[in-house]
């Protein structure tokens, strides 16, 4: 591997995850507005996980200029896509909202190792930003799985499951496949 490809895969990280940020607030922002009417009891941790993804954000950005990154060109497509997504979970309901979290939570938690383990003695910096975000991500993945009554939307899930895996890979234009394909080989 290149010593330029190398000083590239921060700047790489830094802006799927910064883009991924902006997508969950869109998630929580549009699940908040529903579940006002749809499951009030979870307004309390959808708000505090909005504001985590809220700080997350804006570690992402504070990291981006000593690496000679930029925020992703599409940053719309993490937009309308996480407020569609929350939307329509919201409106289907607890189950579903909670379904949603730990599906696109739990797709984030995958990325986010491969990208722990790529930093580890190469960006400290970047490594502990990434294991200190992972930890909250992880707390709303547990939260997500002890608040669901059952597994239903098993299917609803998995759909998002694919569909956060594919707003990466669209807004990336496909970089984040060929990173995680580097991170694995690194």
């Amino acid at each position: 591997m290149s010593v330029a490809l190398n000083t590239s895969i921060p700047a790489r990280i830094l802006r799927v995850n910064h883009g991924g940020e902006h997508g969950a607030i869109s998630i929580y922002s549009a699940q908040i507005l529903a579940a006002r009417l749809r499951a009030p009891d979870l307004l309390p941790f959808l708000r505090e996980a909005l504001e985590h993804e809220r700080t997350h954000r804006r570690r992402f950005r504070e990291l981006m200029p000593t690496r000679e990154a930029k925020p992703c060109r599409m940053m719309w497509i993490w937009g309308v896509g996480g407020g569609v997504l929350g939307l329509i979970a919201g409106l289907m309901g607890r189950e579903a909202i909670l379904a949603c979290t730990e599906a696109v939570e739990t797709t984030v938690h995958r990325h986010l190792d491969d990208q722990i383990r790529w930093a580890e003695g190469r960006d400290d910096g970047l490594r502990r930003t990434i294991a200190d975000i992972q930890r909250e991500e992880v707390a709303h993945i547990d939260w997500a799985i002890q608040g669901r009554r059952g597994r239903g939307f098993r299917w609803l899930a998995a759909l998002i499951e694919h569909l956060t895996d594919g707003l990466i890979w669209i807004s990336t234009r496909g970089d984040s496949r060929r990173l995680a394909q580097e991170l694995a080989v690194a």
